[in-house]
């Protein structure tokens, strides 16, 4: 281990200014980057900033129609939110198809979206909502702030725009409008603690048919999580039919880009994209 400092903040202030010294590693859940720095993956920085005893980066709470989530927020504590079960199930539902109970105890919110994983379970919901991720910073003596929505916090596999002297501190969303739904899928070869070879989720206000504010998010497809803008257009205004589900199929596998890996071919994936948005439609269609 490269290891020669460890510090232990205890608010967000202070673990703004130990990043600020450079060459840093921060240990949120630890779910992620145990696995990659035992596998050799990933190498622990010169400094291991453990951030799990910063408080204010806990809790879900609404004010004022907006939604704000501390990014150390666990799994298990979204899974377990009456708040979120009733006012964004779609939420809830992720927690509850990721990995397993131990994992999700441990793993927090923020950690599962600096990971910055293709496949990252909790990130298509967030992208539905249209989520916002508030970032800390330190400048000229004082703690800065910065937001940046998530669709655009992905810059690549494992890549984000976050810098490296900045904190995910809460991720943030706007209460969704009335008769909004939304709902998520994804598949593996096992039930549990598996990546997903694909993940989607489809979200739209229905009336009388008719499909507004639509949102269409993929995972596992492409080299970051996408919102897939021109299958949300396809929708976006149009009475929803069988046609209509065939056009929206066939947009959406033009906007994936899979990849051949281990657990799954490209043919497959794109073919689980088409599968998934005619599931996904009879669902919140109905």
């Amino acid at each position: 281990m490269n290891i020669e400092n460890y510090e232990v903040p205890v608010s967000i202030v202070e673990a703004v200014q130990s990043l600020q010294h450079g060459d840093a590693t921060i240990l949120a859940g630890g779910t992620d980057l145990t696995p990659q720095t035992t596998s050799g993956a990933k190498e622990f920085l010169r400094t291991l900033i453990n951030i799990q005893h910063i408080e204010e980066m806990r809790g879900i709470s609404v004010d004022d129609g907006r939604y704000r989530i501390g990014g150390l927020t666990t799994v298990t504590d979204i899974l377990e939110s009456a708040l979120l079960a009733a006012e964004v199930p779609v939420l809830v539902d992720a927690a509850d198809h990721f990995a397993s109970s131990q994992i999700r105890n441990a793993a927090s919110l923020a950690g599962n979206i600096c990971n910055a994983s293709p496949a990252g379970d909790m990130i298509i919901p967030l992208l539905l909502l249209d989520a916002e991720v508030e970032l800390a910073g330190w400048i000229d003596g004082t703690l800065s702030m910065r937001s940046i929505a998530l669709i655009d916090f992905f810059t690549g596999p494992g890549k984000t725009a976050m810098q490296g002297n900045e904190l995910l501190t809460s991720i943030v969303f706007a209460a969704p409008v009335e008769g909004f739904r939304a709902e998520f899928l994804k598949s593996g070869p096992r039930p549990a603690l598996e990546i997903s070879m694909v993940s989607m989720g489809v979200a739209a206000v229905q009336k009388e048919g008719v499909l507004s504010n639509v949102r269409v998010a993929i995972g596992a497809v492409a080299p970051t999580p996408i919102r897939a803008r021109a299958t949300e257009a396809v929708l976006e205004g149009q009475l929803l039919d069988e046609s209509l589900v065939d056009e929206a199929a066939a947009a959406a596998g033009r906007e994936v880009s899979p990849i051949d890996d281990v657990r799954a071919s490209a043919w497959y994936r794109s073919h689980l994209t088409g599968v998934y948005i005619r599931r996904l439609l009879n669902v919140v269609g109905n």
